[in-house]
């Protein structure tokens, strides 16, 4: 048996899902005439309240559409030093979309709407990148799957407003957030400019993710995707999926983020953890006593068959999902609580 547990990208479409892939309704999406996909994109702007939603087949492909849309070359976004959109998207916004990034140091990938105000390169100053754009992340990756206050993202609304920016959410893995937290996702419509929410991470579609907007910023939105070359075809077997998931494996996250919070707590009581971060949702992170090289723990680990994350800067990362079993978790339990 193989515990793995890099990330919640891993999971296979289970039974359900295969049949809905197989009995998909699908035409060509680049005239826009794949039903699957069409219904997809409707059942997603209307679960959040927005106008219109776009499907691409990845999440980066999706917040670098984002970025495109509310920003020019030579202006600045403010995000978490963390941040998905600055670490793992290969340079993405300098390179397609020529911007630099202000990064800020929040708590644990999450940044506050008095750190936002201050970082804001006013326009006045023309020696200064033009800030035009904001990016929130939740859950946070880096930050351990952290959920950011409601109240905290009304309030760097409130400053985008105040200084004319856009604000885009990289929900990647926003259905843990909304299951943890049980809130509607109408009230992140009504805040959010652009919304880009992966598919195939907790949700456990093989590909695909659904950026959200209104009308006017999504009439650009499928010209950038045509331009990042994310137009497909017959894609509607995959949205199928992604509506399969949307119906069927959405509530069950609570699972997911049950099982991570067991983890948290038997790793928590071993004398060989140094310290372990908040678990709110299905990401634990944690650190090693000096003592104990990182190379020997991972080595062990997988003579035992169970795999995860090297973070980096001392991280080690869990990840729980739909293909990790309850067997498998009573497995890793026992074999964390024996570990010498």
């Amino acid at each position: 048996m193989i515990i793995d547990l890099r990330s919640d990208t891993l999971t296979k479409p289970t039974p359900g899902m295969l049949d809905a892939i197989l009995s998909a309704k699908t035409g060509d999406d680049v005239f826009k005439e794949d039903p699957t996909v069409n219904e997809l994109e409707r059942r997603f702007a209307e679960k959040f309240g927005m106008e219109t939603a776009l499907y691409f087949p990845t999440g980066s492909m999706s917040n670098q559409a984002a970025i495109k849309l509310h920003t020019q070359p030579g202006d600045q976004l403010i995000c978490d030093k963390w941040a998905h959109v600055y670490n793992f998207e290969a340079g993405g916004a300098a390179f397609n979309s020529g911007v630099t990034c202000n990064l800020l140091d929040g708590d644990r990938g999450m940044i506050t709407a008095a750190a936002i105000e201050e970082a804001i390169s006013p326009i006045s100053n023309y020696h200064t990148p033009n800030t035009t754009l904001v990016c929130l992340e939740n859950t946070t990756n880096k930050g351990g799957g952290a959920c950011y206050d409601f109240n905290e993202i009304k309030n760097v609304r409130k400053v985008c407003d105040d200084y004319d920016l856009g604000l885009h959410l990289d929900g990647a893995r926003l259905m843990n957030a909304i299951v943890a937290k049980k809130e509607d996702p109408k009230e992140y419509g009504k805040v959010f400019d652009s919304i880009s929410i992966c598919l195939s991470k907790g949700m456990g579609s093989p590909i695909g993710t659904v950026l959200l907007g209104n009308n006017d910023l999504m009439k650009r939105a499928i010209r950038i995707r045509k331009v990042f070359g994310g137009a497909m075809r017959q894609i509607g077997f995959m949205a199928a999926a992604g509506l399969y998931a949307l119906d069927n494996q959405v509530e069950r996250l609570a699972e997911d983020h049950k099982k991570a919070a067991e983890i948290a707590t038997v790793l928590n009581k071993q004398s060989y953890i140094e310290n372990v971060e908040p678990t709110e949702t299905n990401i634990v992170i944690f650190n090693l006593i000096d003592e104990l090289p990182l190379d020997k723990f991972i080595n062990d680990m997988n003579e035992k068959n169970v795999k995860f994350s090297n973070m980096g800067q001392g991280k080690l990362r869990m990840v729980t999902h739909l293909d990790y079993s309850q067997e498998m978790h009573d497995r890793l339990l026992e074999i964390l609580s024996s570990y010498q």
